[in-house]
């Protein structure tokens, strides 16, 4: 199924519900008049393109108390009908509320609310080291190679900075030293604040027991431009077909690898559609990625074939850039300390999308092997049919 034809029937098997949680809506889960006499539009009446309006520009919504990321309200924005394009923000902002809770349980909602109180009690009392990291300032951060092929923003642009030493891994030249230094700074300063106070952190994912959530301390904001203005334009080149164009959300922490840390990290997929990963320092011998095949979740745990194998060496300050579905793990640090910084990226569109297809061969191996060898099949059966008829023929 194409992915037009994949939201089509995502939209069609959406019922409209009421919400209890919004007191602007009316008892007729019809829509209605908000407390400040605005009326909305029924969401029967109205649904979400198919595709995006290219031109139209959002609103900014991280000024707002949301229930879901400032970057989702923008990003989802552009699928509005054109009738609400121009409305007012809080018009936008009702509309999609809407249709994001229809996708977002109660509980689910419940523990994002725990969270963001658990963030909010971290920012309150944390006295961050260096200010400066948690506002984008691109010149002080990237090399100048690849601010020059961002704001050239093309294929043969970011070709010049990178290298694919296998399908689907882009490694390129990123961050500065200095960078790199004062991220590791904040990262230990962050750490002796939570010993001192005794504050248990979640820790960036059930694998890692050691690292930090950099969005849980303030950095939220500036690894959203991150993704925004720097990842999401080079993933709309190089990996469109998993959403790349559509990037409208992140998480964002650092693993810490050495003796005293945790060692290595097994075999496994990210839950993010794109990857970033950046390594910050210190010194340390070990810890390749190996790389074994990019797979859809029900071909995870197939066989690697041997053209997917590849082992990556960290440099600091240098990015590899990957889908998350690309299998992958941590060799053992063998000696020093090793941290990186990762940026999970996911598209909410493609994650709606992907509910609703069954073949994946445009970036999963294993899919693309099994439709080969159904054609294959269905040739091989096509010309024995001929055979078979030219012989009747003949006879």
């Amino acid at each position: 199924m194409s992915q037009d034809g994949a939201a089509a029937a995502a939209m069609d098997r959406k019922k409209d519900s009421q919400s209890t949680t919004n007191p602007t809506r009316n008892g007729n889960g019809n829509g209605g008049t908000a407390t400040n006499g605005a009326v909305y539009p029924s969401l029967n009446s109205l649904r979400l393109r198919l595709n995006p309006s290219i031109d139209h520009k959002s609103d900014n919504y991280e000024d707002l108390q949301l229930d879901f990321s400032p970057l989702l309200f923008s990003s989802l924005e552009r699928y509005l009908p054109p009738t609400l394009l121009n409305s007012s923000r809080d018009h936008k902002v009702h509309y999609m509320r809407e249709i994001l809770l229809k996708y977002c349980p109660e509980g689910e909602r419940t523990r994002v609310q725990k969270h963001r109180e658990y963030r909010q009690k971290i920012i309150s009392n944390y006295q961050p080291l260096h200010r400066e990291l948690y506002t984008m300032h691109a010149a002080n951060f990237f090399v100048p190679s690849f601010l020059k092929a961002i704001s050239e923003n093309t294929e043969e642009s970011y070709r010049n900075i990178m290298s694919e030493p296998s399908p689907g891994v882009l490694t390129f030249e990123m961050l500065q030293p200095r960078f790199c230094e004062m991220m590791l700074a904040e990262v230990e300063n962050f750490e002796r604040w939570v010993r001192e106070t005794k504050f248990r952190i979640m820790r960036p994912n059930t694998m890692n027991k050691f690292g930090a959530v950099l969005d849980d301390f303030g950095l939220e904001t500036m690894l959203d431009k991150l993704m925004e203005d720097f990842i999401r334009p080079i993933s709309r080149v190089f990996f469109t077909e998993v959403g790349g164009s559509t990037l409208d959300s992140h998480h964002g922490f650092v693993v810490e690898y050495g003796m005293d840390r945790d060692v290595d990290l097994g075999f496994h997929v990210d839950d993010s559609e794109v990857t970033l990963n950046v390594c910050l320092g210190k010194q340390f011998s070990g810890g390749e990625l190996f790389f074994r095949g990019v797979r859809c979740e029900k071909h995870v745990n197939t066989e690697t074939q041997p053209e997917e194998i590849f082992d990556y060496s960290h440099v600091t300050g240098r990015a590899v850039l990957h889908r998350g579905r690309h299998r992958h793990g941590a060799r053992a640090t063998t000696s020093g300390q090793r941290i990186n910084l990762l940026l999970w990226c996911r598209s909410s569109v493609f994650r709606e999308l992907r509910k609703y297809q069954k073949d994946f061969s445009s970036w999963c191996a294993e899919c693309q092997r099994e439709k080969k060898e159904r054609q294959r099949l269905s040739i091989a059966a096509t010309k024995l049919e001929l055979l078979k008829r030219e012989g009747e023929t003949a006879t």
